[in-house]
């Protein structure tokens, strides 16, 4: 019955500084909607942002900033996305390893963003 994600929300201490870092990092597009609102755009997903103790609701029950776990998916091949991401001067805090996504085998590096929430960027080893 449910086919796949819309958006995901993350609760963040500095808008701006997350869409620097998400943008200049991972290459994804500040979008602006309804009131005011901010969201981080790739693919046919979105990233909400919440700050933090400005929260829209209805909102998690304890929206904390640096409590997220999230995998990103890359059309790159994973050494060209790592070399990209470490080129921005970016810590890489484990990878290239091996993982398992939903759709199969992944190779995977991990980061922090600023709020400390652990980002995954992977990619497919094999085809789907």
């Amino acid at each position: 019955m449910i086919s796949h994600f819309d958006h995901l929300v993350l609760t963040v201490r500095n808008i701006e500084r997350t869409i620097t870092f998400y943008t200049n990092v991972l290459g994804m597009k500040k979008h602006v909607f309804g009131a005011g609102r901010v969201a981080l755009k790739f693919g046919e997903q979105k990233i909400n942002l919440h700050e933090f103790g400005n929260e829209f609701e209805p909102k998690a029950a304890h929206p904390t900033p640096g409590s997220a776990d999230i995998c990103l998916i890359t059309y790159l091949q994973i050494q060209e996305a790592f070399e990209q991401v470490q080129s921005k001067g970016i810590e890489i805090i484990a990878g290239i390893v091996p993982r398992t996504g939903a759709n199969g085998p992944l190779e995977s590096f991990y980061f922090r963003d600023p709020d400390n929430n652990l980002v995954e960027v992977s990619s497919y080893t094999d085809a789907k």
